[in-house]
């Protein structure tokens, strides 16, 4: 089952078609985890803005469409629970398990890194375009949670001296959260570390820019003093290589 980017449920590679109602509640019992939730909490979650009856009526519709699958059905029930059947796969479950893991080993290897995996699980929220607030809960929750595993991402990237990757992982960290510092300053360094002066300082003036209009306040001065740095050392360089240079004459 998928809930990253968008609901789908396939069954060895084939589509399931499942209905929208269906589809609600069965995203919301992926999203309590294997366990078992009560009937009254999932229908008056799910169906808010009805009668308690009516609520009851939709749960037991929204049962009923749930696919049943070649060995049983997707949803099982009882008279007090609703829960999924245990050997559903989730990504959502997968992916959150894998951050936990790259989060808890600062250590690792970045050769363990497979970036086109991570750019998979990490690229997107969950259930995009759902609003509702019991979905908008849960996608804040993975939202935070892989924006820090790209921060880890791009630092093991950068030390594995793996700088494409890391502008890669750079660009969609800025993108999942443009106000975010750490993720600048990523794509900012993997710029500088590849040698990309002009990229980095475009880098730096975009989000200084983004920082002025949206909320009146400059950079940090982690960001501004790794631009300064960068931007000394350049005229070091310069006037080091500078053809025909003319050496100041030695003191008395």
């Amino acid at each position: 089952m998928s809930l990253i980017r968008d609901f789908e449920l396939r069954v060895d590679s084939c589509v399931v078609d499942v209905p929208a109602t269906a589809q609600r509640l069965i995203s919301f019992l992926a999203l309590q985890g294997p366990r078992l939730v009560r009937r009254s909490f999932v229908s008056g979650t799910l169906w808010l803005d009805t009668t308690e009856a009516r609520a009851s009526a939709s749960l037991r519709s929204a049962i009923w469409r749930s696919p049943t699958l070649d060995d049983g059905p997707l949803v099982l029930a009882n008279h007090t629970h609703v829960w999924l059947r245990e050997d559903v796969e989730v990504d959502l479950h997968t992916a959150t398990v894998h951050a936990r893991e790259l989060l808890d080993l600062p250590a690792l290897d970045a050769t363990a890194i497979d970036l086109g995996h991570e750019l998979m699980w990490f690229s997107d929220d969950i259930l995009v375009g759902w609003y509702d607030d019991w979905v908008t809960v849960e996608r804040e929750r993975f939202r935070q949670l892989r924006l820090h595993v790209l921060d880890q991402c791009g630092e093991l990237l950068l030390r594995a001296h793996r700088y494409s990757e890391a502008v890669q992982v750079g660009l969609l960290a800025v993108s999942s959260e443009p106000l975010r510092e750490s993720a600048h300053r990523l794509l900012v360094r993997a710029h500088l570390c590849e040698g990309n002066l002009a990229e980095a300082l475009r880098q730096y003036r975009t989000y200084a820019d983004l920082l002025s209009r949206e909320l009146g306040v400059r950079p940090s001065g982690a960001m501004d003093d790794l631009i300064s740095e960068a931007l000394a050392g350049a005229a070091t360089a310069q006037w080091m290589t500078a053809p025909h240079r003319v050496m100041p004459p030695a003191s008395a």
